[in-house]
């Protein structure tokens, strides 16, 4: 057997000679060491024969048409493009960059007992949640009492209000005991929801159902009317008062509810088997008709809002493609909808990965080169098998070789300790692409949010200075004056925040699970902040290039989120 340091000699020399490392590792540990030539032995000819290397020269391949794009600057490059993007859609696309209703981040000294759901894919919970401050001594919060109740495919079928009048009776099922004790028409409960379907918020407690997909059909009947009075009306069928009295998505819940515990909490991230982010932008980055009929009095009081960007929808014409990136478009659905989603979600990893072992099969030679039957399917091999084939890291990798051989069976031929070495490495350059994409969207978000809060603070030190033509006859209100004055101290207030560490809370099984994913994330956003200061030189640019973003996991943020909003609007 090789010792570590045979390994990385050799993968050292074959650098020098031009070969990636991945190439050169993976040839050493499939070739083994070259038998020295000893002075006076006859050498068998065979042995001092140049051997190739086709599964090296594919694993080159692969890392070229993966992570190419961002040598030389190319990631930055690339951040650059997407913030355009962003820039462009906060002013004019209606499906993206969406601003929320939530104005206000949490002080941490919001304190009480709040009932929050999340609505989810699968799952229904009801929680009793009790936010203790961010003071208190041990946990800031914690969940008191919670229901977990299943939707499996009875429950998705049902139609319309059934499938509320189902939410209604495990809602009831939970709260009844004491916590509904006191409530009536007059004095409902009051709830906070984490809703993950699409929805069009009218306020911070209502919204017009629209269609839910992932199967569900209790939209029937139901699109456009208000989400709110519908749960309301369920609930009521049950003896059960209540007032949905906060809406709010999975990205903007974990951002508020990491918020509560870590101040410098301004970003989001979600990435499971779908992307997105939610970031803290100043309100007049946003184009205003993208808010509706919003009152007066809001606009007044919101210096700030949350917005969900929809990220997966972002990439458009920008994006590196690979000949594995075109075969899954051509073949989807819905090919130009979400982008920037195929190449890093957790849904879309594994097709990828399948698609390029379909090259790889007969080109390399791996896996005795026939193609295991099951992966001719589409969305056969799914991103939970390649995280758990990744996770092993014995010598002999012989879980890895065990998982993939029952779940990708091949007749009369067993996976190898070489076949699975290729495909962790094939893998591996496939997440790193994806944390590479996704660490170039938080820093041109971040990079945004500098620049659009700059130009609040220039633009209210104007207001505030510079008379208007009319104020010789009408001087500004004190309302107005005051409004300027509170906005400009907070603006002012997150830049010198985003001097120090911005935290981006985070969620979904590919980022805290996929194994060393967040790693690589975070190691290309560093890079990001380094490549910025080494261009600006002395820290110029946004006037933030000495700042930090720090990945926080945000634990339980669903519930936790759901009972923060409602407690920033008590």
């Amino acid at each position: 057997m090789a010792s570590l340091r045979d390994v990385l000699v050799a993968a050292l020399k074959s650098l020098l000679r031009g070969r990636s490392f991945l190439k050169a590792l993976f040839a050493f540990w499939s070739t083994g060491p070259v038998t020295p030539v000893v002075p006076g032995k006859t050498q068998d000819v065979g042995a001092t024969k140049p051997q190739t290397d086709p599964a090296g020269e594919f694993l080159a391949e692969a890392e070229q048409l993966l992570l190419g794009y961002i040598a030389a600057g190319g990631l930055r490059r690339f951040s650059r493009k997407l913030k355009r993007q962003f820039r462009e859609r906060l002013r004019s696309n209606p499906t993206c960059m969406l601003p929320s209703y939530n104005s206000q981040l949490p002080t941490g000294h919001e304190s009480g007992r709040y009932l929050a759901l999340d609505v989810g894919g699968s799952t229904l919970r009801v929680a009793l949640v009790e936010l203790r401050g961010r003071e208190a001594p041990g946990a800031d919060s914690g969940i008191v009492r919670m229901d977990s109740f299943k939707i499996d495919s009875d429950v998705r079928n049902l139609r319309g209000a059934a499938f509320f009048d189902w939410m209604a009776e495990r809602i009831h099922r939970t709260v009844a005991s004491d916590i509904a004790k006191g409530h009536g028409p007059e004095n409902p409960l009051l709830v906070g929801l984490a809703w993950s379907f699409p929805i069009e918020q009218t306020s911070s407690r209502g919204g017009k159902l629209s269609g839910m997909g992932k199967g569900f059909l209790a939209n029937d009947g139901l699109v456009g009317e208000d989400l709110g009075e519908i749960i309301k009306t369920a609930c009521r069928k049950q003896g059960l008062h209540v007032e949905l009295s906060a809406i709010v998505n999975d990205s903007s819940a974990a951002l508020l509810s990491e918020a509560y515990g870590t101040p410098s909490t301004r970003f989001s991230l979600i990435l499971g088997t779908g992307v997105n982010i939610a970031v803290h932008l100043p309100v007049l980055t946003i184009d205003r008709p993208k808010f509706g009929d919003r009152p007066a009095s809001w606009h007044e009081k919101a210096s700030h809002v949350i917005v969900n960007t929809e990220l997966g929808m972002f990439g458009h014409d920008i994006l590196p493609l690979t000949k594995w990136d075109k075969l899954l478009k051509d073949a989807h659905p819905r090919p130009d909808f979400q982008p920037l989603e195929q190449l890093v979600s957790g849904y879309y990893l594994g097709e990828i990965c399948r698609l390029a072992l379909l090259d790889a099969i007969p080109a390399a030679g791996v896996f005795g080169g026939v193609v295991p039957p099951s992966l001719l399917t589409p969305y056969s091999l799914d991103t939970e098998t390649l995280s758990l084939i990744e996770a092993d890291t014995t010598p002999s990798l012989s879980s890895a070789i065990s998982t993939f051989a029952a779940r990708h069976p091949t007749p009369d031929y067993h996976p190898t300790t070489n076949d699975i070495r290729f495909l962790r490495s094939l893998s591996s350059l496939i997440a790193r692409r994806s944390a590479s994409l996704v660490a170039a969207s938080l820093f041109a978000l971040w990079e945004l949010k500098s620049e659009a809060e700059q130009a609040l603070l220039s633009s209210l030190s104007e207001t505030t200075t510079t008379p208007s033509p009319s104020s010789s006859s009408s001087p500004p209100s004190s309302s107005s004056s005051s409004s300027s004055s509170a906005f400009a101290a907070e603006t002012a207030a997150e830049l010198q925040l985003a001097q120090g560490t911005t935290t981006v809370a985070f969620n979904g099984s590919v980022v805290e699970q996929y194994p060393g994913y967040r790693g690589y994330l975070q190691g290309f956003v560093d890079r990001l902040l380094e490549e910025e200061e080494d261009e600006d030189g002395n820290g110029g640019g946004a006037g933030q290039s000495k700042g930090k973003i720090a990945l926080v996991e945000a634990r339980e943020s669903s519930l936790r989120g759901a009972a923060v909003a409602l407690a920033c609007l008590s």
